[in-house]
């Protein structure tokens, strides 16, 4: 079995699974590894390496899909046969960048880890049931006619939707008004083809979630930062710097990350500048009624008389992001557009997994398991406060995730780092700001992968993290925005 001299470098802005492919790449293509090589398993390479067991396991996979490497149960892991040709300095410059940007990914994907964001508590989700409506779904689909689907979605959950939002955000709208995509991405990037509003600008929130920032970016919008303070997004600003804007993208219930509400005055202050200066506004209800510390507040689309509101929600932070499910309600003026959109450029998913959807909720269990889950995390939010408040850790609530404050200048992406490698998956706020002169350091944790039994360690850990860092000095550019 070959032995592999890897150094990482914990400090890169590249990450420690992207640092082993590179590394394990390089070896093979300059011949170090020679075609046939044993490589050592994804488990002894991490303990020899010091990381997590799924980061080498994600090298390994990446490798793999890039054909440099090929696994079996028989002969273990091998450099292939027949290895690639090495790329052009063209190439490998793209593929740099590429890696560069995946590397951002890997804040939001890091695995099963304690304090990982985006995703809800597994441990908790009655998922015989589940299971049980999913399985006769799929054999229905299977014997049913071969036949095209509605590619706005199923009729059947477009309704339940309906009812559902009617009852729990004060959205009034018909299921024709409704359309099912591949997650919130699928709905934003159905809307940004709709809106067609390529080379104008577009308010996004700062900080805010920075896919969603990025995708307007390959929409070719022009993104304005719009601050954040107690009331949400600050709509005057918005409008003496952007008054000719197409779009807002906003998170109106609970704004990402730092959790304010948006005000009933900033929500009629952006209504209004939406029609007066006829532009849309995308509300991204990431956490629908899952908001822990109050009821949870109306949606954004429930005060809109005009129709300038398109409201995008899926099923991610509620029952799984492993469903790829989310919906998008458009006002009566945009759904022909939309109709012909997803007919002619996408679909929705497909109708086993959304027929178990609509079963799921038309049998009052959706609604049970919001309920059970909203108590749940309460819990776990109000324990990792606790805990980090015993070590002397400032903190604050934010939606489902805790908001940990770090000095000014520190850098949380290194924490960050360091700490995927004990099994803890906090995400830095600063890459949530659009540019180093409004960052702010902290970390977010995640309270869904919170459970109460693993905090005391890892919360120790998280402790002994920052105050390593804190006595190494470890400093960023300057920071000046505002908390909430």
């Amino acid at each position: 079995m070959t032995l592999l001299d890897l150094k990482l470098d914990r400090a890169s802005r590249i990450s420690l699974a992207e640092q082993i492919r590179l590394g394990v790449a390089v070896a093979i293509q300059n011949g170090v590894l020679v075609p046939g090589a044993r490589l050592p398993s994804w488990v002894d390479l991490a303990a020899q390496l010091g990381v997590a067991r799924g980061t080498v396991k994600a090298a390994y996979e990446r490798l793999a899909d890039t054909q440099l490497i090929v696994s079996s149960r028989a002969e273990g892991t091998r450099v292939a046969n027949h290895v690639p040709a090495a790329r052009p300095a063209a190439e490998r410059a793209r593929s740099i960048e590429t890696d560069l940007a995946s590397a951002i990914y890997q804040h939001f994907m890091p695995g099963p880890a304690v304090f990982q964001m985006g995703v809800p508590a597994s441990d908790c989700f009655p998922d015989t049931l589940f299971a049980r409506l999913r399985s006769r779904a799929a054999r229905d689909e299977v014997e049913a006619p071969a036949s095209y689907r509605d590619p706005r979605g199923e009729h059947e959950l477009r309704r339940e939707i309906a009812a559902h939002l009617a009852l729990s955000r004060g959205i009034e709208c018909k299921p024709s008004q409704i359309f099912i995509s591949a997650g919130f991405s699928g709905a934003l990037g159905v809307a940004l083809r709709v809106l067609q509003a390529e080379g104008r600008k577009a308010w996004v929130e700062n900080p805010g979630f920075l896919l969603s920032r990025r995708a307007l970016e390959i929409a070719r919008l022009k993104t304005v930062p719009v601050p954040i303070d107690e009331e949400g997004l600050d709509v005057r600003y918005g409008e003496l710097h952007a008054p000719d804007a197409a779009l807002a993208l906003v998170t109106a219930g609970q704004q990402a990350p730092l959790g304010p509400t948006l005000s009933l005055a900033r929500r009629v202050q952006l209504l209004d500048w939406a029609r007066r200066a006829d532009a849309w506004i995308i509300e991204d209800d990431y956490l629908g009624e899952l908001q822990l510390r109050r009821r949870a507040a109306p949606a954004l689309a429930s005060l809109d008389r005009l129709s300038r509101v398109i409201h995008i929600g899926s099923f991610s932070k509620t029952i799984s992001p492993t469903l790829r499910l989310g919906f998008a309600v458009v006002p009566p003026s945009l759904v022909t557009r939309f109709d012909e959109a997803v007919a002619c450029l996408g679909s929705a998913p497909g109708p086993a997994v959304q027929m178990a959807i609509a079963e799921f909720m038309r049998g009052g269990h959706y609604m049970r398991h919001l309920r059970r889950m909203k108590r749940i995390y309460g819990d776990r939010s109000n324990a990792l406060l606790a805990a980090l408040e015993a070590r002397g850790i400032e903190a604050y609530p934010s939606g489902l995730a805790v908001v940990v404050r770090l000095p000014d200048g520190a850098d949380d992406k290194a924490v960050a780092r360091e700490a995927y490698a004990y099994g803890l998956a906090p995400a830095p706020l600063s890459i949530w700001y659009c540019s180093p002169s409004t960052q702010r350091s902290g970390l977010l944790l995640g309270v869904a992968t919170s459970i109460e039994r693993q905090l005391p360690n890892a919360c120790d850990r998280l402790q002994s993290l920052m105050a390593k860092f804190a006595l190494a000095g470890v400093r960023v550019g300057g920071a000046c925005g505002a908390w909430a």
